[in-house]
C-alpha cells in the first residue's frame, strides 16, 4: 500500500485556521500552532459570552425599570410584586421599553401595580 501524504487537505485546514484568526495580535495571528489554540479559546469564549449577553441585558432592563420606578415613588421590588399580583404579564424587556418610550403608559402600569399591592 502506498504512503499517503495529506498535502492539499492539510494546506486547506491550515488556511482555514489562519483565516479565522486574522486580526489576532502576536503569534496567534500568524503562527499555526498558536492560531489553533486561539481558535479553540475564541470558540469557548464565544459560547460563554452568548450566555453572558442574556444576563447583561436582563440587568440593564432591571436598572432602567428601577430608575423609572424611583421617579414615580415606588421601589422596583414593590413594582414587580404589584405586577405579579395585578396579573400584568409583561416581561422586564417590554416594561423597560414602555418606561423609555411611553411614560404615560408606564404611569398606568405603575398605578395598576400600586392598586394590586394595596
Amino acid at each position: 500500500m502506498p504512503r499517503v501524504r495529506k498535502g492539499a487537505a492539510r494546506h486547506q485546514a491550515k488556511k482555514r485556521i489562519l483565516k479565522s484568526v486574522k486580526g489576532h495580535r502576536g503569534p496567534a495571528g500568524h503562527l499555526y500552532r498558536q492560531a489553533k489554540e486561539a481558535v479553540v479559546r475564541a470558540a469557548v469564549n464565544a459560547r460563554i459570552d452568548r450566555k453572558r449577553r442574556k444576563r447583561d441585558f436582563r440587568g440593564l432592563w432591571i436598572i432602567r425599570l428601577s430608575a423609572a420606578c424611583r421617579q414615580r415613588g415606588i421601589r422596583y421590588s414593590q413594582f414587580i410584586d404589584g405586577c405579579k399580583k395585578a396579573d400584568i404579564q409583561l416581561n422586564r424587556k417590554v416594561l423597560s421599553e414602555i418606561a423609555i418610550a411611553d411614560s404615560k403608559g408606564f404611569d398606568a402600569v405603575v398605578e395598576a401595580a400600586r392598586a394590586a399591592i394595596a
